[in-house]
């Protein structure tokens, strides 16, 4: 067998754009994005310089939480569209050059699906989910005391049915957990996958791909207990063999959501014959702080060496603080139990740190997740308590500011309602949002969309070759890559001082302008040509 193409390869260093696709770009002026919407902005995705599409569930769904609560893997969801219509946003899409991944979810199902409503009803249909007695006297204690995946110990992931019965939930109730020790559960999402990939998409990215495995006999919880009662179990790895076999019959891929501390276990996930890649949640989460960024960097890189699989790289998602938000604050790393309403931030300097971490994302060897909004250098909104709509806030006994701040509609044209993004939007945009909108951007040249445009246009030139760290003082990081035409370098100075550059023969590209001696600025970064 030959060596394996550029285009088989291309998930090795592509740029994937995710699309959560209710707040994209609203068709029809509903108020919800569509595919409509997306379909429309191909040319700018195109524009942009992106290799790969990965969109949100766009399935089905009473949206108990934001679509991740799946009732028909089939069907799409009528406030987005139609299955005709994701297979022309495909297809159009790949006209462009840009492939789909499209998002699965089999940990579990919405309580609306058509195998647990049958499940309800008494009928053999319970097997294919966690069904159990209670304990005490009258059966009125839950199973087991697992917490909850969403809010700790604080929320029960059992619930009570009229006949005495209860349910696993590691998320809402409205989310019943299956049981993959059943080969019906197994057998339907390998269908499932078949489904997408004869519509033509090029991957899947797997959500809450640890947790899908539960010990048979659901013991109770206890810290530091191996293994572990449904994370990171050894049955996990026989389903994803069969899943690659699947993927590996289209030429398609996987990218899994595997939050594992353990390096070695987590590269199990990244075996040839398993996930293609998976989400690199350390980068992700880690402050702006020099030493530990290059930390990050290196244990990535080497937990991903010794079985040849690519690094990710993501500075936020659907679920996280957007980046100019963060970097804006006192603590700069991420961290769920952390989010508090009413955090201060400084957004000229997230937004100066945003810059430099994107230049510095996308010149790591590997793949680059580009969560939509992060070009434009949105921040985080602060919605009104009122207007909260994310299950994790409501979960936490209205604590957790939840994720919606990061879900906000995108603004597409200054002068336009809504910020051109359609009708009035289903979580309302923040006074000024209008100032970051997509046109506005793409005629300034010192933007936040013209700085990606130009990076993803040079982009290329890194390839997937080695990174090799480059002396410096405390608090700068400078790395090479050999480039298609010589050596490149990426320099980021997190110093409090300016810092000298090294050796180079032209400046590529720059976050920031360098000072008045040619030194690099604080919290900037250049790509040179060696």
């Amino acid at each position: 067998m030959g060596q394996p193409t550029h285009a088989q390869n291309w998930w090795r260093s592509a740029v994937i754009y995710q699309v959560y696709v209710r707040s994209f770009a609203d068709g029809d002026g509903d108020g919800t994005g569509d595919l409509a919407g997306v379909r429309a902005k191909l040319p700018y995705l195109a524009e942009l310089g992106v290799d790969a599409l990965w969109f949100n569930p766009w399935y089905l769904s009473p949206m108990k939480d934001g679509g991740y609560d799946v009732a028909d893997y089939r069907v799409i969801d009528p406030a987005f569209g139609t299955l005709a219509e994701a297979e022309k946003l495909i297809a159009e899409a790949k006209e462009l050059g840009i492939r789909t991944l499209v998002d699965i979810v089999p940990n579990h199902v919405s309580d609306q699906h058509p195998w647990f409503r049958a499940a309800l009803a008494g009928g053999p249909e319970r097997e294919l989910f966690h069904f159990r007695p209670g304990r005490g006297e009258h059966g009125e204690l839950p199973p087991n005391d697992w917490p909850s995946q969403f809010a700790g110990s604080a929320e029960p992931v059992w619930t009570r049915l009229p006949d005495g019965t209860w349910y696993l939930h590691l998320f809402t109730p409205e989310q019943p957990d299956l049981n993959w020790a059943h080969p019906a559960v197994r057998q339907e999402h390998e269908e499932i996958l078949r489904f997408w990939f004869e519509r033509g998409v090029a991957g899947v990215r797997i959500d809450s791909a640890a947790l899908l495995a539960k010990d048979p006999d659901l013991p109770d919880f206890v810290e530091g207990r191996d293994p572990h009662p449904y994370v990171d179990r050894d049955e996990l790895h026989d389903i994803y063999r069969s899943w690659r076999t699947v993927a590996d019959a289209y030429d398609g891929i996987f990218v899994g959501e595997v939050w594992l501390p353990d390096t070695e276990r987590f590269a199990r996930y990244l075996r040839p014959d398993e996930l293609h890649t998976a989400f690199n949640f350390s980068f992700l989460s880690c402050p702006w702080d020099a030493e530990r960024l290059r930390t990050s960097i290196d244990e990535t890189l080497a937990e991903h060496a010794p079985i040849g699989a690519p690094a990710t790289w993501v500075l936020c998602n659907h679920d996280v603080t957007r980046t100019v938000t963060r970097y804006g604050r006192v603590d700069t790393g991420f961290d769920f139990a952390t989010k508090a309403f009413g955090t201060p931030t400084d957004l000229a300097l997230g937004t100066r740190r945003a810059r430099a971490g994107a230049l510095l994302s996308l010149a790591l060897p590997g793949a680059v997740y580009l969560y939509q909004g992060e070009e434009l250098g949105l921040p985080e909104a602060e919605i009104p308590r009122d207007r909260i709509q994310d299950p994790m806030h409501f979960r936490s006994g209205g604590t957790d500011p939840g994720r919606d701040g990061c879900r906000v509609p995108l603004p597409w044209t200054a002068d336009a309602p809504y910020a051109g993004f359609g009708g009035e939007p289903w979580l309302p945009q923040p006074s000024g949002w209008s100032a970051y909108a997509a046109d506005l951007q793409a005629a300034d040249p010192g933007s936040m969309l013209s700085l990606y445009r130009a990076a993803l246009t040079i982009r290329p030139e890194f390839g997937d070759g080695p990174l090799t760290w480059l002396p410096v003082p405390e608090g700068v990081l400078a790395f090479a890559r050999p480039g298609q035409e010589g050596r490149l370098l990426c320099v980021v100075n997190l110093a409090d001082a300016p810092a000298d550059l090294p050796a180079h023969s032209r400046l590529l590209l720059g976050s920031g302008p360098l000072d008045p001696q040619g030194r690099l600025p604080k919290d900037t970064a250049v790509w040179l040509r060696g």
